[in-house]
């Protein structure tokens, strides 16, 4: 496989091979790939089991009816807003 870079990739990969941060475009191309494809990894394949507890506590807290009706947010947050600004 080949991969052709604009020109200022390829300038920003050679500045930091000059730096010495990187042996070669090559090893900084393939890193900085590498760690794309890593970080692209957590959030694809996330199962999204951490929400679980947040989502059972949240439908708890509406079946004790411990809600606050739309409006009721808006005047809470109006009443903040006006302490806030005295």
């Amino acid at each position: 496989m080949s991969i052709t870079l604009t020109r200022d990739q390829e300038a920003w990969l050679e500045a930091h091979v000059a730096t010495g941060e990187f042996a070669s475009v090559e090893e900084a191309a393939r890193l900085l790939i590498d760690q794309r494809i890593a970080e692209l990894a957590t959030v694809y394949e996330d199962d999204m089991a951490w929400a679980k507890p947040l989502v059972d506590e949240a439908r708890a807290a509406v079946a004790r009816g411990d809600v606050l009706t739309l409006d009721e947010h808006r005047a809470r947050n109006a009443a903040r807003l006006a302490a806030l600004r005295g």
